[in-house]
């Protein structure tokens, strides 16, 4: 979405709407003074980057061979205990 050019005055007098439509509309603003941009209103990026995967992967704990076992066996008891539901074919006859 592109980025609405308004007065710094304009957006003072109105700043709690303008602040709602950025956090909830996504909305993004150039303010400006004297007709030249100063700055900008825009929602904050939340999340990761796909390219800090890596760094975020690299940060977790490891687990020892004994530990990933015990994990492995852990699952298996929990897989065994739920319940065993045929899926039905709902295009079958």
């Amino acid at each position: 979405m592109p980025a609405t050019a308004l007065s710094v005055t304009e957006i003072a007098r109105g700043f709690s709407e303008y602040l709602n439509r950025v956090a909830y509309r996504h909305e993004r603003f150039i303010l400006l003074r004297g007709h030249k941009p100063v700055a900008e209103l825009r929602p904050i990026p939340c999340g990761r980057l796909l390219g800090e995967l890596d760094a975020v992967l690299q940060s977790l704990p490891s687990l020892s061979v004994a530990e990933a076992g015990e994990l492995a066996a852990d699952i298996d008891a929990a897989r065994s205990g739920l319940p065993q539901e045929r899926l039905d074919d709902p295009w079958g006859s």
